[in-house]
């Protein structure tokens, strides 16, 4: 998701006013003149509460002239608020023509612009990663930092993704997405965000979560297994694991034997009580020790 402007007859150089409708008739001035229509299919909805971009800024936890990558430029909001705050160099992966070109008008040698999709363009190496993430392509493009090994970051999502990550077990929301980020590190859920800071206004709330990474140890010996793992066990999210966590186990592991297969969770130090539970009161400690005894060699 994304920004606004900043001052002049630019689209790019004029500031927006305090008060959400004049933001917007400012935005949608800028818009027009860009001759730019924001893509639903991309979840693209910008940020016209400056208060928000200025309070991901603080949440930033670096001191001036370190290096910042931001998802997402949009129409700058976040981009000011980081220069602003003196964090240098920034990079910002912008996935539209338009907007990239805007931003390098708008804040020259200030910034470095990528033109290129989050998900998939080389991202430079950094102290944190930033950003208003598209709705529609939040937890895939969290899962990419998370995987390329980020340290530090301050994201606005949308609030079902960042209850998500900050779930602790038991809760309806704790998932696969809360597991697999927590052996990385931990999100915090720092503040709500109203759809009505956001234009076009869309129909759900926003989030801003802070990262640190504190990886658990130990951790998985097999990160791919690992996630395959989480995925399938939460396949049946509803169902008791006495009814789907031996299933899980053989397919992953078709050459154990059945009798095998049902010493794993004991191994991994599971309570008795666990084929009572259901995916959601496993912990991500849990599963990691799973995770490890099922990738040891039987005896």
């Amino acid at each position: 998701m994304k920004r606004k402007s900043t001052a002049s007859s630019s689209p790019g150089r004029r500031r927006f006013a305090r008060g959400p409708e004049r933001n917007v008739a400012d935005l949608q001035d800028a818009l027009d003149a860009l001759g730019f229509s924001p893509s639903r299919g991309r979840g693209q909805s910008f940020l016209i509460d400056e208060s928000v971009a200025q309070a991901e800024a603080a949440l930033v936890d670096l001191a001036p002239h370190h290096p910042v990558v931001e998802i997402g430029g949009g129409f700058g909001a976040l981009t000011r608020a980081l220069i602003e705050r003196g964090f240098r160099p920034i990079t910002v992966v912008e996935i539209e023509p338009k907007l990239s070109a805007l931003l390098q008008e708008t804040f020259g040698p200030r910034i470095q612009v990528i033109l290129g999709d989050a998900l998939s363009v080389p991202l430079p190496a950094a102290e944190a990663y930033v950003g208003n993430l598209p709705f529609s392509a939040g937890t895939p493009i969290l899962e990419r930092l998370l995987e390329a090994g980020m340290d530090h970051g301050v994201f606005l999502v949308q609030r079902e993704v960042a209850e998500r990550l900050s779930a602790p077990p038991g809760n309806r929301e704790y998932g696969p997405l809360t597991i697999l980020s927590r052996v990385e590190g931990e999100f915090l859920l720092a503040r709500r965000v109203p759809s009505n800071a956001f234009y076009p206004e869309p129909s759900v709330e926003g989030a801003i979560v802070i990262f640190r990474r504190s990886p658990l140890e130990p951790g998985p010996s097999d990160r791919a297994l690992f996630r395959t793992l989480v995925r399938q066990i939460f396949s049946w999210r509803r169902k008791k694991l006495r009814h789907t966590l031996p299933r899980v186990l053989a397919s992953l592991r078709p050459e154990l034997s059945p009798e095998e297969i049902a010493l794993l969770p004991d191994k991994a130090g599971f309570p008795a009580d666990w084929p009572e539970k259901r995916p959601e009161e496993l912990s991500p400690e849990e599963l990691v020790r799973l995770e490890n005894v099922l990738t040891r060699p039987t005896k």
